[in-house]
């Protein structure tokens, strides 16, 4: 199993930065039952963008805008890595061209979701995309236990298993449209839900066994 850290020079690789949207039942089921969403389990595999001005490390800290009235929270996420440039890909060759694996934490102020037609500052502002914290080859993707920390005490358990459609059926589908090239990533989704809401001061870790933990302090901006 080969490891490589996520550090700077990792992030400033990143080419397209591409995140799929309502992958897991549960979190759709939480959304609409706790914050009366009327999101429905979704028919195709549709992927969205994030921001490379967002990436950061772990150990760096999350930043909250002063201006940010809305709940911030934590969405821990597993990543692929693209390390062979690829098009029109078969699912059942998919995987061959993902260099390994990683985790992410999508940060999300849910007042600008709702807000933010595009969802720009949502889940784009500076830092709130936390990556690594490392990059780790041969793991079966689609069945990792990721959990999620708030100050040392777990708050979200849930497995890859559960995605609705399947990160080899994401990179078929994507790769009919788009080359995917080396350095680029691709995030997951979430399930459960996505509270408690991050407050200045505490330490969000996001937890897999053969990956690791990626661990950011939670600060506000003056």
């Amino acid at each position: 199993m080969k490891r490589t850290a996520v550090d700077r020079k990792v992030l400033a690789s990143v080419r397209n930065f591409y995140a799929a949207g309502l992958n897991f039942r549960a979190h759709i089921d939480w959304a609409n039952r706790e914050r009366g969403g009327g999101y429905k389990v979704p028919t195709q595999a549709d992927i969205g963008y994030r921001s490379n001005n967002a990436l950061i490390c772990s150990g760096d800290d999350i930043v909250i805008p002063k201006d940010s009235t809305g709940s911030v929270e934590f969405e821990g996420e597993l990543v692929a890595v693209i390390g062979k440039k690829v098009k029109n890909v078969s699912e059942k060759d998919a995987l061959q061209c993902v260099a390994g694996y990683t985790l992410g934490n999508d940060v999300s102020e849910r007042g600008w979701q709702k807000s933010d037609r595009t969802l720009w500052r949502a889940k784009n502002s500076d830092s709130f995309k936390p990556m690594g914290p490392a990059i780790v080859d041969g793991v079966d993707p689609m069945a990792q236990q990721i959990d999620v920390r708030v100050n040392g005490k777990t708050v979200s358990s849930y497995n890859t298993s559960g995605m609705i459609f399947g990160v080899a059926h994401y990179i078929a589908k994507m790769s009919c449209y788009l080359t995917l090239h080396p350095g680029d990533v691709i995030w997951f989704g979430c399930d459960g839900a996505t509270l408690p809401a991050l407050q200045p001061g505490d330490l969000v870790e996001v937890v897999n066994e053969p990956i690791g933990v990626l661990a950011n302090r939670v600060v506000r901006a003056e």
